[in-house]
């Protein structure tokens, strides 16, 4: 089974990845890898730490000649911003934040040992890990793209645009955004926020296609891929909801409107000509294109503080100020991404089982061939 676990603090000397369960075989692009990073650290409305930190990532186990060889890669990242040592006590917890209920959980008087885990520095190297699993998906010819749909009260409209159009849109806007003129507007928000010593939240959209049918299983409560990729995009520091397909305004519809009709023809085999349940059905992919929304709070960290209580003294006061950007939706998105090719590489993984690239594929392959006789 393909799983991961991280370590290390924001403000620590490194931040520490173990990703195994990959097969042998797999070719490694370590500038894929530093460019999802980089893109990580983009985007308008970003804090001060984003000009500090330089994302690299180091491989340390499990490659021999740029080939995965079937043990576990060992991924590490370094803080330039190391300094937890030398950093001040916080007493005066942030609204939104973990400080208080971290505190409280772990009986310390000091929050600093809260947020240097909780903050979303850690998801630094999610998004490597994510990387390496959308390399291993390009194997199958699996692709993925994230993209912002809004900030604050500022939609954008992608209508009519194809996968490649919003992609090549996104990757050229400073806030991963497809529509220009949204964009615009998105960023005189953030302006007015930052002056105001506010900030911003937003939604955003990850899309990947050419996913087969059949990944995941409807047998079991936790083996059901929604519920899979929902707890993992739920785990990102400031998510606070997540949709599939139609999501909520499905909701508001009628069964004869919302559901997709089924369609068969020789050459595309079967298919919709909708797709409002998002690929997934009955907790499994139905064949269509994975379509998953995100709706990011605004950063809990505000330069003009909301009431706190200083949790020694108990008496009133404002929330501690850390360093902290004014709007960080189009990271988000691109750490959504990441989890959500971690998701579909891991249910790949578990269905097509194989030790090395070339035995999952032969797997792979005459699974497709199945479902087009079928």
């Amino acid at each position: 089974m393909l799983r991961f676990l991280t370590a290390g603090e924001s403000h620590g000397a490194s931040l520490i990845g173990i990703l195994d369960g990959l097969p042998a075989g797999l070719k490694i692009n370590k500038q894929l890898i530093d460019q999802d990073l980089a893109s990580r650290q983009k985007g308008y409305g970003r804090g001060a730490r984003m000009k500090i930190e330089k994302d690299k990532i180091n491989i340390l186990s499990g490659l021999r000649k740029g080939k995965t060889i079937g043990s576990p890669l060992a991924l590490l990242i370094k803080n330039r911003d190391f300094k937890i040592n030398v950093l001040p006590a916080i007493i005066c917890p942030r609204p939104g934040h973990a400080d208080l209920s971290g505190a409280l959980k772990l009986n310390t008087k000091d929050m600093r040992d809260v947020l240097e885990r909780a903050s979303a520095r850690e998801t630094a190297m999610r998004v490597a890990i994510g990387a390496i699993c959308r390399i291993f998906l390009g194997e199958f010819n699996i692709a993925s793209l994230n993209h912002v749909i809004s900030i604050g009260k500022v939609c954008a409209h992608t209508e009519g645009m194809s996968f490649n159009q919003i992609d090549r849109a996104a990757e050229r806007s400073p806030l991963s955004c497809a529509d220009k003129k949204a964009q615009a507007k998105m960023m005189a928000e953030i302006d007015k926020a930052k002056t105001e010593g506010d900030s911003l939240g937003g939604t955003f959209e990850i899309i990947v296609k050419n996913i087969p049918s059949g990944l995941g299983s409807y047998a079991q409560w936790d083996r059901r891929l929604d519920a899979k990729l929902a707890a993992a995009l739920m785990s990102i520091p400031a998510i606070k909801g997540v949709e599939i397909g139609a999501g909520f305004s499905g909701a508001c519809q009628r069964g004869s409107e919302i559901h997709d009709s089924i369609f068969y023809s020789r050459e595309k085999g079967f298919f919709r000509n909708s797709n409002n349940a998002g690929g997934l059905e009955g907790g499994m992919t139905n064949g269509e294109p994975l379509v998953l929304r995100c709706a990011m709070k605004p950063i809990a960290t505000l330069r003009q503080p909301l009431p706190s209580i200083n949790i020694k003294s108990k008496r009133k006061t404002k929330a501690s100020v850390e360093r902290a950007d004014v709007c960080a939706v189009p990271a988000a998105g691109v750490v959504a991404r990441a989890m959500a090719c971690f998701c579909i590489a891991q249910a790949l993984i578990e269905k097509f089982a194989g030790d090395s690239l070339q035995e999952l594929k032969r797997n792979y392959q005459g699974y497709l061939r199945q479902i087009r006789a079928f």
